[in-house]
């Protein structure tokens, strides 16, 4: 059932990126954020389906709230490397359970994207994540596992890890709304450019 909302959620991702002219960085998106600063800290809702914020700002949807704290790339993360031609991202991300119930959690519920300047995907799944779509062990904890579960007002503070080209350095995290009856709700997007380390 993971990997079938893992699928929806991409074909969702691309073909609302598509419909957005791929122009996100333009700051010219339907959010309703009290910040549209690179610095971020405000709050950001949807709005007509979509919403876009930025590194600090507070994102609510339907399940919870999550904040993209910070982000940087490096050739390392705790003895992880990234392929040939390739570089590790890493985003430090706070997840509130703001639902009536306990929530069980997937790293994967948020995506890294990029817009491709070269010839490879547009996006990419955290590195918890097996290309056959088993889990893997995280490489440290202060990484987000691939599963976990959130209490009623708990959070939780962690790395999510991805494996990107190596000559990006504008990027976002991405989160689609799921439910039970397989429905799709929102689509919230935070941008940012990665401190390469």
């Amino acid at each position: 059932m993971k990997r079938l909302l893992s699928l929806t959620m991409t074909l969702l991702l691309l073909l609302t990126l598509a419909a957005c002219g791929g122009d996100s960085g333009s700051g010219g998106g339907s959010s309703n954020s009290s910040s549209s600063s690179s610095a971020g800290n405000g709050e950001v809702r949807a709005e007509d389906g979509f919403a876009e914020g930025r590194i600090g700002d507070l994102v609510h949807s339907y399940f919870m709230d999550f904040t993209v704290n910070s982000a940087y790339t490096t050739a390392d993360y705790h003895g992880h490397t990234a392929p040939e031609g390739m570089k590790v991202l890493v985003v430090n991300m706070t997840v509130k359970n703001t639902f009536n119930e306990s929530l069980p959690m997937y790293d994967d519920d948020f995506q890294g994207q990029w817009t491709a300047s070269s010839e490879t995907e547009e996006f990419a799944w955290p590195i918890t994540e097996a290309e056959d779509g088993s889990d893997l062990d995280v490489v440290s904890d202060e990484q987000l596992p691939a599963e976990y579960e959130l209490a009623v007002n708990e959070s939780r503070t962690g790395d999510l890890v991805f494996d990107v080209p190596a000559g990006e350095k504008d990027f976002s995290i991405s989160h689609l709304e799921l439910f039970d009856d397989d429905s799709e709700g929102d689509t919230f997007f935070v941008f940012f450019t990665a401190e390469e380390k």
